[in-house]
């Protein structure tokens, strides 16, 4: 197999495209196809501030290395949750996107260490709230959601992007239309714009890039990140949901990609907007941070009943 541009051998065919590509034109094609999205859906403009949520995967790191290409003014966020699976799950996640800032003298970030500044891992968090029941993804999620907007907005930056690409996409809107999720349809979108009651613009430049193609961008420009997957996520529905999604891809090639342009462009024509939810909301007696609750937000509920430390 060749490639379309050059005529060389391909190192990567996408089916779905009909178009296969050498070592030199896929990370090419894979950049514009990010500044396409970018522009499509008016995420953001050259001048304006990018907080990138960094955890040492493939996509965030590919994200945050093809803004960072493109000139754009993009610094990264880790959030250290302190996930010791016996192999330091953090750790090595950490370290990854250290190596990765320390390559590209232009790459500034911050780290934000759950246990250094509210006194518990995010382990420890989790057993304490939940009991010892079930797995602590719900906490997490609540916890990199209020981190993420608190340092968007504690440092001046316009968006906030996130790596999630169409795998994760589609397995979150199969997810809901399986349970007619309605609300949760209805909030899903590359972009979720900023509120003036200090929510941050939220963004997604690889909503329509699949797994692979990241995958195969991160090996052809030799990132390094972490391979193995959170260990909470172990027989999370989500990765379920993935496979008989692949399942569907490998048949079909292209249904993940049309499957959720059908579903944006439903949502365009308006089939979901009269499912979103108006919630009023107000900034937290304690963080400041806007919550529909009375008094404290979530997350500082989280932390109102902790013992100290002896």
């Amino acid at each position: 197999m060749k490639c379309r541009k050059c005529g060389r051998s391909a190192a990567f065919n996408m089916r779905q495209h009909k178009l296969a590509l050498c070592e030199t034109h896929y990370p090419e094609w894979f950049v514009a196809q990010t500044e396409r999205v970018i522009q499509k859906y008016r995420m953001f403009g050259p001048d304006e501030r990018v907080l990138v949520a960094v955890s040492g995967g493939k996509d965030s790191l590919a994200l945050w290395n093809v803004l960072l290409g493109l000139g754009y003014q993009a610094d990264g966020l880790y959030i250290d949750l302190g996930i010791d699976d016996g192999v330091g799950y953090s750790a090595t996640s950490r370290d990854k996107v250290e190596r990765f800032a320390a390559q590209r003298p232009e790459a500034n970030f911050t780290v934000v260490d759950l246990e250094a500044e509210y006194g518990e891992t995010l382990p420890e968090l989790a057993r304490r709230v939940r009991r010892g029941r079930g797995k602590p993804c719900s906490v997490c999620g609540l916890v990199k959601r209020h981190v993420m907007n608190r340092v968007t907005r504690d440092g001046g930056y316009d968006v906030l992007a996130t790596g999630h690409n169409l795998d994760d996409e589609v397995a979150v809107l199969f997810g809901n239309v399986l349970h007619w999720q309605m609300s949760y349809i209805a909030r899903q979108a590359p972009v979720l714009p900023a509120s003036g009651d200090g929510l941050a613009r939220k963004v997604k430049p690889f909503c329509r890039l699949y797994e692979r193609e990241t995958a195969a961008y991160t090996l052809m420009t030799g990132i390094d990140y972490i391979y193995d997957e959170c260990p909470y996520a172990v027989g999370a529905t989500s990765l379920r949901h993935k496979a008989v999604l692949s399942h569907m891809e490998e048949d079909s090639p292209g249904t993940k990609l049309q499957f959720y342009l059908g579903f944006l462009r439903a949502r365009k024509a308006g089939f979901f907007n009269e499912q979103a939810e108006d919630v009023e909301l107000h900034p937290c007696s304690n963080c400041g941070q806007p919550t529909s609750a009375p008094g404290l937000c979530a997350f500082c509920r989280l932390w109102e009943r902790r013992a100290p430390r002896q």
